[in-house]
């Protein structure tokens, strides 16, 4: 990355973790919404997009709240 902006930017270091995620989030999102036509989509995505979409029942399935109870059962059987 060559840029005459500091890396990381000042102040940055002396966030904690979660606002360190927090402030990458938004930078994300900033882009996102500024710039979302320069920003490429690798054909892999697109086709698994498709995928999901092809599926015959694509509302099935379980919340979050089942698959997380069904996780912890598991990981605590070993």
């Amino acid at each position: 990355m060559s840029s005459k902006i500091p890396f990381p930017p000042p102040g940055f270091d002396e966030l904690t973790a979660d606002e360190q995620i927090e402030y990458v989030q938004e930078l994300w999102d900033y882009i996102v919404d500024s710039r979302s036509d320069e920003i490429s989509i690798p054909d892999w995505h697109r086709e698994l997009i498709k995928e999901r979409l092809a599926r015959e029942n694509p509302e099935e399935g379980i919340s979050w709240e089942e698959f997380e109870k069904e996780l912890l059962e598991q990981l605590m059987k070993g």
